[in-house]
């Protein structure tokens, strides 16, 4: 998968800050809390050497894949496919699927203890967190680069739960006994309007340039943030994901929110910047 321009300089944010940054401030009718954001918190489902996005069609074709969300997703998925199936995920009315490549450890995989999916109106001016539009359903995002030579080329974050004294990395870092190994990833936001995909997986989507959205991709959606929280520790020199080195992670969405819910949460959460959970009301 092609590597994304400006992704670099993006990747920078991670859930904690824009907490930290954003405006908390309480609503005096609602006590909302001032953060353009709804999740999503889904357990792993399966694992397959599929990608629906990049081999459709081809099972075995990819590298090993994590899935979490819908629990039917294989080569062969289609959008009718995930709306007539069932989610891991909290709300169950996200029927999406999301995936990465397999982390291993010594050989081993490792399944993330817990895998979160944000939904911000953060990277954008404030005028544009009122424009936000849904996603159209049976769009496909990718982010990261799985073809990587070396950190400068990643898109990925990795950092240590729990201990804020390890400096993040592209790479996979060693984190104290009794943390966590976490992995941040954000997904373009600004969509040019009229496809679902793109032959190179990535060039109907574009990241944010000075807050805006480029005129090429004149249409501001969620930013979708990828954070797993892996049950491993200590020297990394064992850890490998299915792609390769830490740097090669990146994540893949197939939108299948409902129209409603999705539209619901768009509007109720992220353009009047408020703080909800994953029933999409304010926390």
């Amino acid at each position: 998968m092609a590597a994304v321009s400006l992704v670099a300089s993006l990747i920078t944010s991670t859930a904690a800050t824009a907490t930290a940054t954003a405006t908390e401030e309480a609503d005096a009718g609602t006590r909302a809390v001032r953060v353009a954001e709804f999740v999503a918190e889904c357990e792993f489902s399966h694992r397959a050497p599929d990608d629906p996005i990049v081999f459709p069609g081809l099972p075995g074709a990819s590298h090993s894949h994590s899935f979490f969300g819908s629990t039917v997703t294989d080569a062969y998925t289609n959008l009718g496919d995930l709306l007539a199936g069932d989610s891991t995920c909290e709300p169950s009315v996200d029927l999406s699927s999301y995936w990465v490549p397999t982390l291993f450890v010594d050989g081993e995989p490792v399944e993330p203890q817990s895998a979160t999916f944000y939904y911000l109106g953060e990277g954008v001016n404030q005028d544009v967190v009122g424009q936000i539009q849904p996603f159209p359903q049976g769009l496909k995002l990718v982010a990261g680069n799985a073809l990587a030579s070396g950190p400068e080329e990643s898109s990925a974050r990795w950092s240590c739960l729990h201990a804020g004294h390890v400096n993040p990395s592209k790479d996979f870092v060693n984190c104290p006994s009794g943390t966590a190994l976490e992995s941040y990833l954000d997904f373009p936001q600004c969509w040019n309007g009229r496809d679902l995909e793109s032959s190179d997986f990535t060039s109907h989507m574009a990241y944010p340039v000075a807050g805006e959205c480029p005129a090429t991709h004149p249409v501001a959606v969620p930013k979708l943030r990828q954070v797993l929280r892996y049950p491993v520790s200590g020297d990394p020199s064992g850890f490998e994901l299915a792609s390769g080195p830490g740097y090669t992670m990146h994540g893949d969405f197939f939108n299948a929110w409902p129209e409603d819910e999705l539209e619901r949460r768009v509007r109720d959460c992220i353009n009047p910047v408020i703080k909800c959970g994953t029933d999409g009301v304010p926390s």
